[in-house]
């Protein structure tokens, strides 16, 4: 049958099946901080249950009203009243190990490795109250108490706690630690340890200069006062709620490390005595008191966001930059039995398309004729730390050591140093993340045109929310800056109850239609004219898509042949392969892999079918997603349902084939049509990597095992990628081969082969080095916290998919109550400071973190929470986001505005403008304008009290004409205020242009959109059944201490 040209009128059938034409074109107060109770039961328990973690098991972290079936213990009655932290006499039941030194051997028992790849926006949720009820904060001693509810009582009086500072490192360590360097060193003196005032020490090599400590601050700086005892005169944070006065919280001092000098540690030589800085909390109540004894001021905030460690650059100049590749400690386990007492995950974060720090450009290198030059033995490729011998004619490859060939077009003599001359010149020889160009044998087949395809529901659902003249209007505005022109292909299908193919051939003056209701078994009525050239068919595009919204403007039907259309899909791009964008507003009602309606089952919370919710329903999603994969397919979710769409099986598309997920619940085009409009230009615009393999090797004796993100893995070490752009980083965990490292540096070098939209094959090429240590000190002071947060949250949304969202705030404790365990056994005995929480500089924020870890949506509470959709795209999303927008989803910005935008200032810099606040109630002053930020949206809070006129000029008129502020949109009036508000807003959105941030107004007191917009985010107060940050730092005191 030939296809319908545009004078011709189309066939009623197809080889004797139905085939129906419809003309594309229409006709024309607060409460007292600690409750005196008796101690309670011990917070730590064993089970057997089916699904808990081995080992020392923790209770919920999170309480819930209702008994867990399965894993409940009994608990002993609480022991005679006693002080919370006497020192040297740790409160009975607290800890959850045996007061024990330094453990070695194997490593702790984990859950095994859940294989999850997952992404998107998060919704609103039910939150507590901004007045919150008078209300115990501690549990009756009758009921068991978990680790994250804390429990104290009033003992006898005690002196405070204080501070106790450091002594001078010893001059000579080398030989006391010669062979033990494990072991910390020795105590200082008493009279050394009265006339310091310094923090901790700084590692240092046999030849470098011992680290000189600042001077000694004044009397009285090293202590650290009971809450609400310290009032300062100047930069004073009114509390309006509690009637408190607190001064800002002042900046944690931590001694500085100096520039490294000499070769990095683990390159040359043994390596002696390192000393670890650490920083000690106070913990102890005053005498007689109630409070917790811990002074919020001084509590560590991450206030300034993410912090790459550039530091790594200092030692290894040649290294990638780390915003391309982190590791989540940059000094290496010497030994398995070093790497069991590390308890935090050891891996890496990748974030291989990462924008270019500092806006250079990566340097493409082709070598003509010679081809890349890679390890005839390890495959990999050349790069800054190979070395050559035998006067430049033979080059040693820094991974396995094997002597290879210089090909004689890559030959260069060598200086009287053995670098060789040309060194300079060659950006692969001076550069860590490089272009090679890639010849023809890297190419399977040609490189594919860039393509786009949209398949779009045009049910009623979406006609009524708008979303169609959203989609149309944005895709028509983004044709002219597609990649890949003028080679660029699109195509369209449309569903509701029957799919709907669009011939856009360019010989046609108009757009046709062809309908086929066979949902059984779908077939293309035009094979050759679904994907077309954008620029021969530019015209019929452009009709096409005029006309859509106004196609199905009376569309009656409610059905979504969502599995049947993606079959078609699936047809129509098998060949070639490319980006398929799906637009869902309801659920898959009709056709293979159709939904039931299982929604959000709460007698499932709390056993063991909980996790059944949160995975893929039908298999057919996972299959379809393995096909995509193969034929070079990546999908992309955009779901806008006010009702139940099952993510949970929807986003498997996207897991699998390198994908996101977009969530807008309940979205209509007059309030999120702005969001989206910007999110899907930039998925259409951005630069993207096709047809992409990803692989990372390591130097000998360590290797990836568990990956983490949206891929298909083809072997045990390759990852399929169809398609992958800046916005997506990868995470993956790392074991050691070898019982005992013997070399002093490894090396990691990741290589993405892709094929770049102007079509050439490209290898962007990352390649690291890091030391390998044998002191568990120094693997702390070089841990970096943001690669360990954004591992950790993969592997608790992943443990969500086999486990109950308990055990997974639950392998999150653990792991930091390990961690700090052991780190405390390195220190605590020497110098005494049993009555401290004791934490590395390094990780002073982890413990904040991972408590917002547990209260992020993807893991908060339970049923009542956050709705399975929205918990499931939050999923998705955190699985995929790099290291800086996790934290700052996690930990988010709280400015407080009025200020900023009514007083004068000379500075002009936004930055120097906005001061953050710690994330609390108490800094949210009545009469203030607030604005929070977590990367995905802005909240701008409106105190109670808060100036008329600064309404006024910022609303365009008075609050009370405006009674439903969930509808109001944020614009430019004129005036200055107005202007210097849309001056900060742009700031901060240009800082993270991944997504769009709409701007969510919400009144002091409006209820329930002030409790899951912003009280939900303040992370350090108790919300959702867990703990506020003072708690949680006691808690984590108390089942540390052995």
């Amino acid at each position: 049958m030939q296809p319908p040209t545009g004078g011709e009128k189309p066939p009623s059938t197809y080889h004797g099946r139905p085939l129906t034409y419809v003309s594309s074109i229409p006709q024309p107060t607060p409460q007292p901080a600690f409750a005196s109770l008796p101690v309670p039961g011990p917070p730590f328990a064993t089970s057997n249950a089916p699904g808990q973690i081995s080992g020392p098991q923790f209770r919920p972290p999170f309480s819930s009203s209702q008994p867990v079936p399965g894993g409940t213990t009994a608990v002993p009655p609480p022991p005679p009243p006693q002080a919370p932290f006497a020192a040297g006499q740790p409160v009975p039941g607290s800890s959850p190990f045996a007061p024990v030194g330094p453990t070695s051997g194997a490593a702790a028992t984990t859950s095994p490795p859940i294989r999850f790849n997952g992404p998107s926006l998060v919704g609103p949720t039910p939150a507590p109250t901004y007045q919150q009820p008078e209300v115990p904060r501690f549990s009756s001693p009758s009921k068991p108490v978990t680790p994250l509810q804390s429990s104290f009582i009033r003992g006898p009086p005690q002196p405070p706690i204080q501070s106790v500072p450091m002594a001078q490192p010893p001059t000579q360590i080398g030989s006391q630690l010669g062979m033990r360097s494990n072991m910390p060193p020795p105590m200082a003196s008493a009279s050394s340890l009265a006339q310091q005032h310094v923090q901790g020490f700084t590692n240092v090599n046999q030849q470098r200069s011992m680290y000189q400590p600042p001077p000694p601050p004044p009397p009285g700086q090293m202590q650290f006062p009971n809450v609400g005892t310290a009032v300062a005169p100047h930069g004073q944070m009114q509390f309006p709620h509690s009637g408190a006065t607190m001064t800002a919280p002042p900046q944690v001092q931590f001694p500085s490390m100096g520039p490294q000098v000499g070769p990095p540690i683990g390159s040359t030589g043994a390596i002696h005595s390192l000393v670890e800085e650490f920083q000690s909390l106070s913990v102890g109540a005053a005498p007689g008191s109630i409070d917790s004894g811990v002074d919020v001021k001084t509590l560590p905030r991450p206030l300034q966001g993410d912090e790459e460690p550039t530091r790594v650059l200092e030692s290894y100049p040649l290294n990638c930059h780390p915003r391309y590749f982190r590791l989540t400690t940059h000094a290496l386990p010497n030994s398995q039995s070093l790497h069991a007492r590390w308890h935090l995950p050891l891996g890496a974060v990748v974030h291989p398309l990462a924008e270019s720090p500092n806006g250079e450009e990566v340097p493409v290198i082709n070598f003509g004729n010679a081809g890349v030059i890679r390890c005839r033995r390890c495959r990999t490729y050349i790069n800054p730390y190979v070395t050559f011998a035998d006067s430049g004619r033979k080059w040693r490859c820094n991974l396995c050591q094997l002597l290879n060939d210089v090909p004689a077009e890559y030959f260069s003599a060598l200086d009287a140093s053995g670098r060789r001359y040309d060194a300079d010149q060659r950006p692969e020889l001076n550069k860590g993340t490089v272009d090679f160009l890639a010849p023809a044998e890297y190419m399977v087949r040609p490189p594919m045109p860039p393509c786009y395809f949209f398949l779009i529901d045009v049910s009623l659902a979406s006609v009524q929310c708008g979303l169609l003249e959203v989609v149309a209007k944005t895709i028509k505005s983004c044709l002219d800056q597609l990649p890949g022109s003028p080679r660029t292909q699109i195509g369209f299908i449309t569903f509701d109850s029957t799919l709907h193919f669009h011939n856009l051939k360019s010989s046609l003056t108009q757009p046709q239609m062809m309908v086929v209701p066979d949902l059984d078994d779908v077939f293309l009525p035009l094979p050759d004219d679904l994907l077309v050239n954008l620029s021969d068919s530019r015209n019929v595009v452009d009709s096409f898509l005029d006309s859509l919204p106004t196609m199905f403007q009376e569309n009656p039907n409610v059905e979504s042949a969502t599995g049947p259309a993606l079959k078609a899909a699936y047809m129509v791009m098998s060949q070639i392969g490319g980006k398929l964008l799906l637009f869902q507003s309801n659920l898959p009602s009709i056709g293979i892999g159709r939904l039931r309606l299982r929604g959000d089952d709460v007698r499932a919370y709390g056993t063991d079918k909980e996790h059944i919710l949160r995975v893929p329903e039908d298999p057919f999603y996972k299959q379809m997603a393995a096909e995509f994969t193969k034929n070079q397919i990546s999908v992309d979710i955009f779901a806008f349902s006010n009702k139940y769409c099952d993510i949970a099986s929807l986003g498997t598309l996207s897991k699998y084939t390198g994908g996101q997920v977009y969530f807008y619940p309940s979205f209509h085009a007059s309030t999120h049509g702005e969001k989206l409009q910007y999110e899907l230009a930039r998925n259409l615009t951005r630069e993207t990597a096709w047809e992409a393999v990803m692989r990372i090797r390591c130097g000998k004796g360590v290797r990836f095992s568990t990956y983490h993100g949206h891929f298909m893995l083809r072997s045990t070490d390759l990852l399929a990628l169809p398609a992958v752009d800046c916005d997506k980083a990868f995470s993956m965990q790392l074991n050691l081969e070898d019982t005992l490292m013997t070399t002093q540096t490894v090396y990691f070098q990741v290589a993405l082969l892709y094929t770049s939209s102007s079509g050439e094959r490209r290898i962007r090429v990352h390649t690291a080095a890091a030391p390998v240590v044998p002191d568990l000190g120094e693997m702390y002071r070089q841990a970096d916290t943001g690669a360990i947060i954004s591992l950790l949250s993969r592997m608790a949304v992943e443990t969500t998919l086999s486990s109950k969202l308990e055990d997974a705030r639950q392998m999150l404790q653990l792991k930091l109550v390990k961690s700090f365990k052991e780190y405390r056994n390195l220190y605590a005995v020497q110098h005494r400071l049993s009555g401290r929480l004791i934490f590395p500089d390094s990780l002073k924020y982890l413990p904040l973190y991972i408590l917002s870890l547990c209260k992020s949506w993807a893991l908060r509470g339970g049923y009542a929470d956050v709705s399975l959709d929205e918990r499931c795209a939050a999923g998705y999303t955190m699985m995929v986001l790099p290291i800086a927008s996790t934290l700052r989803l996690l930990y988010p910005a709280l400015y407080r505005m009025d200020e900023v935008l009514t007083k004068p200032s000379e500075k002009e810099n936004i930055d120097e403008l906005l001061m953050q606040v710690p994330l609390t109630v108490q800094c949210l002053d009545s009469r203030g304008l607030y604005l929070l930020n977590n990367g995905l949206s802005f909240i701008l809070w409106l105190g109670r009290m808060i100036s008329p006129d600064l309404i006024n000029v910022i609303l365009g008129g008075n609050l009370a004409n405006f009674p439903d502020l969930s509808k109001v949109q944020l614009n430019e009036n004129g005036s200055e205020v107005s202007k210097k508000l849309t001056k900060v807003l742009k700031t901060l959105r240009q800082k993270n242009p991944s997504c769009h941030q709409l701007v969510h107004i919400i009144r002091q007191g409006e209820q329930p959109r002030e409790g899951f917009l912003l009280l939900s985010n303040l992370a350090e107060d108790q919300s959702a059944g867990a703990a506020s940050y003072v708690d949680w730092v006691l808690q984590i005191h108390r089942q540390t201490q052995g």
